[in-house]
């Protein structure tokens, strides 16, 4: 550090003979430099602790994040957060049609759930999907441009909002409840190959009281299967608050034979550690686990849904001032010496730059061309004839 700050001093002296204005810049890299010196490599923090069902013991208390690993969350809640608004801006104006469900103020529980698996794992969602469509790798031009439904998108412009997909990553379903059976499938596959892996299969409250999900809860504990349930509690199931569609609205207990957790799903820390706690739990062959994360929409549970009928707008405010994810992320990295309000603000304003460069792209790429309407029904199949919506109507389908 001390050769680099010579280094500079000696441009700043040699810019000050030969460039008016040099000055100012060469001294903003040496007060930067100085900056990024003096920030703390990693801090510990304490998280809320979990309310427990089965378990003798939970996830830890306490936790310590590297300056390395806040930037990445910080970047990538972003990242997610301007998307969403992005989509909603899109959806206004008619760009993109039909059903939409957004993730903003839900960022801290794909980015904690990711932070804590492996690549190699699985997981599984419901509708609700852009913000795990991302962790999961898939570009935001690519995901803008599926919403848009262009050729460019990640599923070729065919899935729209709820259905896209990405190495060990299963959508993106549309049907209540639905997914929570593929999922315990997944890990049921995981399984039998003897991989050490697991599948994470999320639902919402809204689908929690859905018969399948029971029945899946009973599969999984008699085979024992790598698979993490994880119930999104945002408080409303469409229009209905939990109070008044669950007798009881402890979705972690829901297992009964189960194990479960109730996670702080505001706090990146508090999931990551969770999950990394229950998928301990599940590669020691103990089972499947429930997880419950407490978390909250800031829009209504679709874009034909403006989310202020059954709720007030005061509410929505409150949360947004008092248990905003990023802002609690951000507050803990300024007030620890990970990061200073400067360095935050560049990363914004990088991230508001690429989403305005995917939302380009995303309205300006070609729609995918009709003939192609038939492709990627089977995977590593010979091409055959698909009937369109009439008899005489043909389309040739290619894996």
């Amino acid at each position: 550090m001390r050769k680099m700050l010579a280094a500079l001093s000696r441009l700043l002296q040699g810019s000050a003979a030969h460039k008016p204005g040099a000055v100012s810049e060469a001294a903003r890299l040496v007060v930067a430099s100085r900056n990024y010196a003096d920030f703390a490599n990693e801090a510990s923090f304490d998280i809320k602790k979990c309310d427990v069902h089965r378990l003798e013991e939970g996830p830890p208390t306490t936790t310590v994040m590297t300056r390395e690993q806040g930037l990445q969350y910080y970047r990538t809640m972003q990242t997610i957060r301007r998307m969403e608004l992005k989509a909603d801006q899109l959806y206004k104006q008619k760009i993109i049609r039909g059903f939409c469900h957004l993730y903003d103020g839900q960022e801290a529980c794909c980015v904690g759930l990711e932070a804590a698996i492996n690549r190699t794992d699985h997981l599984i969602t419901a509708y609700r999907v852009h913000g795990f469509t991302y962790t999961r790798g898939i570009t935001v031009r690519e995901i803008l441009a599926e919403l848009t439904g262009r050729k460019g998108g990640c599923a070729k412009g065919k899935g729209g909002s709820m259905h896209m997909y990405a190495k060990n990553f299963y959508g993106g379903n549309g049907i209540v409840g639905a997914q929570v059976p593929l999922g315990a499938g997944v890990a049921l596959a995981c399984k039998y190959f003897g991989k050490d892996e697991v599948c994470l299969t999320l639902y919402g409250d809204g689908a929690a009281n859905q018969g399948q999900i029971f029945e899946t809860f009973n599969m999984a504990a008699l085979w024992k299967l790598p698979c993490i349930f994880i119930c999104e509690n945002n408080r409303y199931g469409m229009g209905t608050s939990v109070e008044r569609a669950a007798a009881s609205t402890d979705y972690y207990k829901r297992g009964d034979f189960i194990p479960g957790l109730r996670v702080d799903g505001m706090d990146v820390l508090a999931v990551r550690e969770a999950t990394k706690f229950a998928a301990d739990h599940c590669r020691a062959g103990k089972g499947p686990i429930v997880m419950e994360l407490q978390t909250y929409r800031y829009h209504g549970h679709s874009m034909s849904d403006p989310g202020i009928s059954y709720r007030t707008r005061e509410e929505i405010q409150e949360v947004r001032s008092k248990s905003d994810p990023i802002t609690l992320l951000k507050d803990r990295m300024v007030n620890n010496n990970l990061a200073n309000v400067d360095e935050l603000k560049e990363i914004d304003v990088e991230v508001r730059k690429h989403i305005e460069d995917a939302a380009q792209f995303a309205t300006t790429d070609p729609e995918p061309p009709l003939e192609e309407l038939g492709n990627f029904i089977y995977s590593n199949e010979p091409p055959f004839e698909v009937r369109g919506p009439n008899l005489w109507t043909r389309y040739k389908s290619v894996g």
